[in-house]
């Protein structure tokens, strides 16, 4: 399984177009938990509308000795539907189809499937956008500063993975699109999602998220993480 979690998790997306009532500055260092849960709302809020989205994202990885950069499309689609097609490297894919979640990279010589339920996965911070939203019950010890112009950062601590996940960030612009997931991890691992190209709600296909194994090349039942 952890072959599975390092090569599947190597995620999105975005946030409502809001206003900030509660009016954050330069000169602030440490906003208050309330402002930090207005922007986890607000985010909420957006992704509470939101059926589908596709969009372009890069992913980088450092930690265990190594670095690693890839890229490709996202697509996400209610309910419960969500594809990362890399172009970087080409003929990897991960699929979560509502059901069960698979990886596969061309030419390896099995196909990896996990039920949904039991994904434990880098991307899993994604994975309530696909359903009714709730960021306040994902993340503990809120947190939300500036991150430049029209950008702000919240972060906090991913409940349930405590002991895997120190940190999870959140980019989000003025207008209200993620633009980056940074994670890292207890070992020092450091992932980071960035986002481009966002189409929120535009048509795709259920047929898009149905993965069928390459001819000749066995499933492999993965074993949920421990």
């Amino acid at each position: 399984m952890k072959n599975f979690q390092k090569k599947a998790s190597s995620i999105l997306l975005l946030a409502m177009l809001f206003v900030f009532t509660f009016g954050l500055s330069a000169q602030q260092s440490s906003p208050s938990a309330q402002e930090a849960q207005e922007l986890a709302r607000q985010v909420d809020r957006h992704y509470n509308q939101l059926h589908s989205l596709r969009a372009g994202f890069s992913e980088s990885y450092e930690g265990m000795g190594m670095r690693r950069t890839e890229s490709g499309t996202l697509l996400l689609l209610k309910p419960g539907r969500m594809k990362w097609e890399y172009v970087q490297p080409a003929g990897k894919l991960f699929v979560l189809d509502g059901a069960s979640a698979w990886f596969y990279s061309k030419g390896d010589a099995q196909v990896q499937r996990l039920p949904a339920k039991k994904l434990d996965d880098l991307r899993s911070p994604l994975r309530f956008l696909l359903g009714h939203t709730a960021l306040e019950k994902e993340l503990g010890n809120l947190t939300v500063q500036s991150a430049g112009i029209g950008q702000y950062t919240l972060s906090g601590q991913p409940k349930g993975q405590e002991e895997r996940v120190r940190r999870l960030s959140l980019t989000v612009s003025a207008e209200g699109a993620i633009g980056a997931i940074e994670i890292e991890e207890t070992d020092g691992a450091l992932t980071r999602f960035t986002f481009t190209h966002q189409e929120p709600n535009t048509p795709l296909a259920p047929a898009l998220f149905h993965f069928t194994p390459p001819v000749g090349v066995p499933v492999v039942e993965a074993l949920p993480p421990v």
